[in-house]
């Protein structure tokens, strides 16, 4: 798994270069922040180089994030939820690659990173049929003529911090719920694990290039906490964050976005218990 000739396999089927720019609107590539170097703890080997996005490249993709979801709010539910199936088609034929990117990167054994691909897929499979399913419920008034329903709303660009033990599969549970939403998604992946978070923003950005679907839908930024992860937690147009990590982290990003009255789906403490 760790030879060089088995890490060029994976990385340029996936399509990763020497060098990666850390920003993405799903059309163009760019970053201007500085660059990381990215070691395999499987074999201590550099996999590659992440020129990571400064503050300028992430308003440049909080605006175009903006923009698209002006437009993909009103694209209708099941066709959103197709773009989501298609998603679910890709993963499944870049399966192994995937998963072995999820290997070389953060150390998991290769079943767990296929595990975490196929959770992927199936998330894509469930969202499918859930975008038929957006209901809202209808109660009898006691007012003559007079109807009362509920109607859900997307909120806007949904925020998604993940964390570096699960580099793939907690992108797609919050990604493929959002969009079938309406939302559009600005993903901030752990900074010791943003190949796997480039492969699979190159990977969905094919498929919405495919069908002819702007710019702006599937986002991510790779940055540090401190400079890009701040902007996520104080940016008014973001409404809603999705954050899986520290406790600690979790109670200061609810502490920033609920100053501003945003909201947040915290995963936190997640450590697993060893008995000796």
């Amino acid at each position: 798994m760790g030879t060089d000739q088995e890490i060029r396999r994976v990385l340029s089927g996936l399509g990763i270069e020497a060098v990666n720019p850390g920003a993405s609107d799903g059309a163009e590539w760019f970053g201007h922040g500085p660059d990381s170097e990215i070691i395999s703890p499987v074999n201590g080997k550099t996999l590659a180089k992440i020129k990571q996005a400064d503050v300028n490249d992430y308003d440049r993709i909080i605006r175009e994030a903006h923009k698209a979801f002006h437009f993909w709010r009103q694209v209708p539910a099941p066709r959103r939820g197709e773009m989501v199936r298609l998603l679910g088609v890709r993963l499944r034929e870049k399966k192994d690659l995937l998963g072995r990117l999820v290997t070389l990167e953060m150390g998991k054994s290769i079943q767990e990173g296929w595990g975490e691909v196929q959770e992927m897929i199936d998330i894509c499979d469930m969202a499918c049929g859930q975008s038929r399913m957006l209901y809202g419920v209808t109660t009898q008034s006691e007012r003559a003529k007079h109807r009362m329903f509920e109607q859900w709303h997307p909120l806007g660009i949904v925020g998604v911090i993940t964390a570096f033990n699960f580099p793939v599969a907690v992108w797609s549970w919050n990604t493929a719920i959002a969009l079938i939403c309406g939302d559009v998604v600005v993903w901030k992946p752990a900074s010791a694990a943003p190949l796997c978070a480039i492969a699979c923003q190159k990977l969905f950005a094919e498929v919405l290039r495919e069908n002819r679907m702007p710019a702006g839908i599937s986002n991510l930024v790779v940055g540090r906490g401190s400079e890009i992860g701040e902007c996520i937690n104080n940016d008014r147009r973001i409404p809603l964050i999705s954050y899986t990590g520290s406790t600690r982290l979790g109670r200061h990003i609810a502490e920033k976005a609920g100053a501003r009255l945003g909201r947040t789906i915290l995963e936190l403490g997640g450590n697993n218990a060893v008995i000796v």
